[in-house]
């Protein structure tokens, strides 16, 4: 585990992008206050993440979850917060969700279609035999 906050922070081009959504056009930010900020957010991470961390141990897991985080966010006193990453939860859910029926789907049209295609195949191989079959009867019939 990183000794220092400074070892974990976060992408530059992440900050930066972050920054420039949540301020109104034509207002520039420093780069000493966006190294400010990303400092923060790095820190902000693993003080959440610690904290989550502790509802897991409580729980006997070793693997984090969302309610872990909801959690943590309630006992660092940022409440107000709770509320929003619950819906972006339920929406990302949602998706996940959209994308694993839509892979289950496109699986099974997938099998479908093998299945299809593999059935014409015997059915090919089938008349190739009734066609040899009916030669050798006509041969057999001239000799």
């Amino acid at each position: 585990m990183a000794e220092r906050p400074e070892d974990l922070n976060l992408p530059n081009a992440v900050i930066t992008r972050i920054i420039k959504e949540a301020l109104p056009d034509g207002v520039n930010i420093s780069k000493e206050a966006r190294s400010a900020i990303s400092r923060a957010a790095s820190v902000f991470v693993l003080y959440a993440t610690s904290c989550a961390n502790n509802f897991a141990m409580k729980g006997k897991r070793k693997t984090l979850n969302a309610g872990d985080v909801l959690s943590a966010m309630e006992e660092m006193e940022f409440q107000r917060f709770v509320a929003p990453l619950k819906e972006s939860l339920e929406v990302y859910r949602r998706e996940q969700k959209g994308k694993k029926e839509a892979r289950k789907d496109k699986d099974k049209k997938t099998d479908s279609e093998e299945q299809d295609k593999s059935r014409e195949e015997e059915n090919d191989d089938d008349d190739e035999r009734m066609e040899e079959e009916e030669q050798n009867d006509e041969e057999e019939v001239d000799n």
